[in-house]
């Protein structure tokens, strides 16, 4: 990875469900050691931003870029095995671990390569 590019990279992001507009122009730029937080009420996007970046959902235009590899067309599968990780916001995690290993336990493989 070159040091002066972000770890990861939302460029142009347009997301859709159906014909409703949810993600319009999103642009995020995220170097590696920084810590991002998003905003926002009910419906404004912040969980379909990161179904996008973990390759969940697919932006109709745009691309995502993770430690200088374009990933937009790739899987989540994929994109988990480059580091990617999500905690659902279904909020069950495992309270005696910190957040750094609740992280981690949403990045581990099944033994066949593929994300759970």
């Amino acid at each position: 990875m070159n040091t002066t590019e972000p770890l990861l990279r939302l460029a142009g992001i347009n997301t859709f469900y159906g014909l409703i507009h949810i993600l319009q122009d999103v642009e995020i730029e995220v170097g590696a050691g920084e810590l991002v937080s998003l905003l926002g009420g009910n419906a404004s996007g912040k969980s379909t931003t990161l179904k996008t970046i973990l390759g969940i959902v697919r932006p109709k235009t745009g691309a995502v870029t993770f430690n200088g590899e374009d990933v937009t067309g790739r899987s989540t599968s994929h994109r988990i095995g480059r580091g990617m990780a999500i905690v659902p916001e279904n909020r069950r995690l495992f309270g005696p671990m910190t957040v750094l290993e609740n992280l981690e336990m949403g990045a581990y493989l099944n033994r066949d390569g593929k994300g759970r």
